[in-house]
């Protein structure tokens, strides 16, 4: 099978990257990987795999980032006879279709990573909205559409009426076993003295993770229990408007490994986000054991989250601080190995035909 892919993430063309090596990794999947990535200026057509070839748009500006990956994809596909095409993001889809159209025997997937139907997503911004009209055109044109979640599955044959064979469910791989096998490198307790009890976020600092929401709610709970502490892990374009206090701690961003530790360390994973793809800081607590609470975005609920409502949720915290709760369990993670990964994410293409 020969594939298409079109990408907007340049970090592909850092050797040595998770991105780049996640293509090699690909690229043992098929016969050939064509990789077309909007780019500015500056970068070159590169081999990184005896099969695996990128191709930046160099468009320095972003209109032409459409014109430039068509006419390049026109030319790999006459060159290399592709099999598929798989766009990988909301914007990709318009060049994507046009290709579609244009060779009408070559398959199309539409991957779709973030709930671009949630009530909120939309009304967030002017792109967002823009975004939302490409998946919807993507969807409904594609041969296949690979969700992250049994959820997203469920609101495209609800919403769109998409036949159940044309959507694949594909979760995105975590090495569980590396986290749970983690040793304990930092101990929040120890990094935060004036603490009784640690409530951890990690998450991008971006308005759709909604962090003032939790904020708020660590403010009700100070009433009560004063000595709790809210350690957000992460960094992003919302820093400078978060209102933060005594209780409230920002930990600034942290490799893998640390961040495995403040899982083993803290008492409660929080997320309070608008909407949510998947959901990846859910399965890694979760596979570490501590236990979540979530607003019911993405994979918290078949992951084993316990959910909660956005104008409940310090009642919620209140609860688990008073129970005697356990260790908590990750649940319907469909992988065994990264083999078995790789393995589901070549069938998401298969379906296609």
């Amino acid at each position: 099978m020969k594939v298409l892919m079109l990408s907007i993430d340049k970090k592909i063309f850092d050797e040595g990257s998770d991105v780049q090596n996640r293509m090699i990794e690909y690229g043992q999947l098929f016969d050939e990987l064509h990789i077309v990535v909007y780019t500015k200026k500056g970068f070159k057509d590169s081999k990184i795999s005896p099969n695996v070839f990128l191709y930046p748009t160099n468009t320095g500006f972003k209109p032409m980032y459409f014109s430039g990956a068509y006419k390049i994809s026109k030319e790999i596909i006459r060159k290399h006879n592709i099999d598929i095409i798989t766009s990988q993001e909301a914007f990709t889809n318009k060049v994507a279709i046009k290709l579609k159209k244009k060779f009408k025997d070559i398959k199309l997937q539409v991957q779709i990573h973030t709930d671009f139907l949630s009530e909120r997503f939309k009304k967030e911004s002017f792109k967002n909205l823009l975004k939302y009209k490409g998946y919807v055109r993507g969807v409904k044109i594609a041969d296949c559409v690979r969700v992250v979640s049994e959820s997203m599955k469920d609101k495209l044959i609800k919403y769109f009426g998409i036949d159940d064979a044309r959507i694949f469910v594909l979760p995105i791989f975590v090495d569980t076993e590396k986290i749970k096998n983690a040793p304990v490198t930092v101990d929040l307790y120890k990094k935060y003295p004036q603490f009784e009890k640690i409530i951890l976020m990690v998450s991008r600092l971006e308005k759709e993770k909604n962090i003032p929401l939790a904020i708020s709610a660590m403010k009700d709970m100070t009433k009560k229990y004063p000595k709790i502490g809210l350690v957000i892990v992460g960094s992003g374009s919302e820093k400078k408007n978060l209102k933060l206090n005594n209780n409230v701690v920002l930990d600034g961003w942290r490799d893998k490994e640390t961040i495995y530790s403040y899982y083993k360390s803290a008492d409660l994973l929080l997320v309070t986000s608008d909407y949510e793809g998947y959901g990846l800081t859910i399965i890694e607590a979760l596979a570490s054991g501590l236990p979540v609470l979530s607003t019911d975005v993405g994979i918290a609920r078949e992951a084993g989250a316990c959910i909660t409502n956005r104008n409940n949720i310090a009642n919620d915290i209140v609860k688990y601080i008073e129970s005697s709760s356990q260790m908590a369990e990750l649940a319907n993670y469909p992988y065994k190995n990264k083999a078995d990964y790789l393995n589901k994410f070549k069938q998401s293409f298969i379906c296609a035909f």
